[in-house]
């Protein structure tokens, strides 16, 4: 045994490992529960009692032998990961890493939303999976409008009536939840998702963004609404942008409008996004139905209120002459990174 023990010795003494593994390797051959220390103790068992003092004394000196070399060299390595020995300029500058922007949807809808809150709407939202009443009957369309069919909307549960559930066809779902919660005078946008069964291509997609908005109060008329979406697009597109209101029909609103820009592509001159007429229709908006009001329980003979509702993309396009919707949802790098200059 103490043969075995002082070839043992000489070669701890002499062990310099080339790197952490081979110092695990030495802490296990030397240390482990089947190691050499641990064999040593177990054939200790069988030292006649006259010798087990001497190699008692010579075993344990081995043993802490053994211990201070590992301990030493870990804390070598230890020390090194921390303060490498090699050398290294602390005066370079650090590694450069790619900078990100924020989506162009985000930055149209942050815009809009600083628009109006600086005239004095707050912003509302609701969820994405609504009733039929929130989102069709509360808001006047008729049960045989094409909007319900299946072809429009993503039902998750069809049925008849009002125990139809389906993804929100648009945000004035929230506007019904909005009235029926409180008490006029409301004023506020609802931006967020809305999904539609429609076909996926360069001027369509099945999911989409919205922003809508809502002013119901007493004396509230039509020339509150032109004056308050003039402001707005003088706001968004810059000074001299042209505006015009175009009769229209929604089942929510009476009287009802379609509201088209002056194109700030062409200027007016004709092209591909205006479809060559100078002018491209950005909004739809009206006087608040009667029936409306009165479905969420608001008097329609003492309020009156306006509502519109634009689609984000359609403002985007316009705003960054991006002439296919489904770059919004590719996540193609390429087409985020023209953004970066947009970071706010």
């Amino acid at each position: 045994m103490q043969n075995k023990i002082d070839q043992y010795s000489a070669e701890i003494n002499a062990f310099v490992p080339a790197n952490a593994d081979e110092l695990e390797i030495f802490r296990i051959k030397f240390l482990g529960t089947k190691g050499i220390i641990k064999d040593l103790f177990e054939q200790f068992k069988i030292v006649g009692p006259e010798e087990k003092r001497v190699f008692g004394k010579v075993l344990n000196q081995f043993k802490q032998l053994a211990e201070a070399k590992y301990n030493e060299l870990k804390e070598s390595y230890n020390s090194e990961i921390v303060n490498p020995k090699s050398e290294i300029d602390l005066t370079l500058a650090g590694e450069g890493f790619a900078v990100g922007s924020r989506h162009p949807l985000s930055l149209i809808r942050n815009e809009i939303i600083d628009i109006f809150k600086r005239l004095g709407f707050v912003v509302a939202e609701g969820p994405e999976i609504e009733d039929d009443w929130h989102n069709f009957s509360a808001l006047n369309f008729p049960e045989e409008h094409p909007a319900r069919d299946m072809q429009d909307t993503f039902f998750i549960k069809k049925n008849t009536g009002k125990d139809d559930i389906a993804l929100r066809t648009h945000t004035s779902s929230v506007q019904v939840r909005m009235m029926e919660a409180g008490k006029p005078p409301f004023r506020a946008i609802m931006p967020g998702r809305v999904y539609r069964n429609e076909a996926i291509s360069a001027r369509a997609h099945c999911f989409f963004h919205q922003v809508e908005g809502l002013y119901v109060d007493e004396n509230v008329s039509f020339a509150d609404l032109k004056q308050t979406l003039y402001h707005f697009v003088q706001e968004l597109y810059g000074e001299g942008t042209q505006v015009r209101f175009r009769p229209s029909y929604f089942p929510f609103t009476e009287p009802s409008a379609e509201m088209d820009v002056s194109c700030s592509i062409c200027k007016g001159a004709g092209c591909t996004m205006c479809k060559h007429s100078g002018w491209v229709e950005i909004l739809g908006c009206g006087m608040v139905d009667p029936n409306v009001l009165e479905n969420c329980g608001i008097d329609s003979k003492k309020y009156t209120g306006f509502a519109f509702g634009m689609g984000i993309e359609r403002i985007a396009n316009l705003k960054y002459v991006i002439r296919d919707l489904r770059l919004f949802s590719e996540n193609d790098v390429r087409f985020l990174n023209q953004f970066k200059t947009e970071i706010i």
